[in-house]
């Protein structure tokens, strides 16, 4: 294994289980416009590439409009850690490797990725936290991974960007960042390339000792 002086991870597939809540924000949505439920699992392929996609993917073509993104957002805030919890290890991962940089590089709205941290307390675990709406670009882009690892002095070369998406992949390789692929989220690799695989969020541990 090479030496990492950061690793830089994604946040709801990745760090939290957050699958039930996001699921439910996408139903309450679609309940305030008059349209039927949709399956839990239909509504988390929808995530990954922020509230935007997330929304106008999740309502019939040509229906979205601006004012439904706020709608979802506040819809989901209200509920935000109803059932969202850390991913089993997760934390003893954190405090295995306290002494690295640890930075956090979300497609999620940037207040809501503060709240979500703050609320199950793993805020001070991360130096740096990144939104969807933090920069000009959003993951795929490499722009958020390589502006957090100039911000924290981390080489590209000693870096692991850990996500369960595609969007994350796609972007760790952008930056010429190797990158871990978490299985156990709710995204998917689609063709993109990662240099490793867990199958389970305590795996991370055993791979990154």
């Amino acid at each position: 294994m090479k030496e990492i002086d950061g690793f830089f991870f994604d946040l709801d597939g990745t760090l939290v289980d957050s699958a039930r809540d996001l699921a439910a924000a996408v139903n309450r949505l679609r309940q305030h416009l008059g349209l039927e439920p949709i399956a839990d699992q239909l509504a988390l392929s929808f995530v990954g590439d922020g509230a935007t996609r997330l929304v106008q993917r999740a309502l019939p073509e040509g229906m979205y409009i601006p004012d439904h993104r706020a709608t979802f957002l506040r819809l989901y805030a209200e509920h935000l850690l109803d059932h969202t919890c850390i991913y089993p290890g997760i934390e003893a991962f954190l405090d295995h490797h306290r002494d690295k940089v640890l930075a956090v590089v979300s497609n999620k709205p940037y207040a809501l990725a503060m709240d979500l941290l703050r609320g199950l307390n793993l805020l001070d675990r991360f130096a740096v936290v990144l939104g969807g709406d933090s920069l000009a670009e959003k993951k795929p882009h490499p722009l958020p991974l390589t502006y957090a690892m100039s911000s924290l002095n981390v080489s590209p070369s000693r870096a692991v960007m850990i996500g369960d998406h595609h969007t994350d992949l796609y972007c760790a390789q952008a930056a010429g960042v190797d990158s871990c692929f978490c299985q156990y989220g709710f995204g998917t690799a689609a063709e993109a390339p990662y240099t490793w695989s867990v199958q389970h969020p305590q795996n991370l541990l055993a791979l990154f000792p």
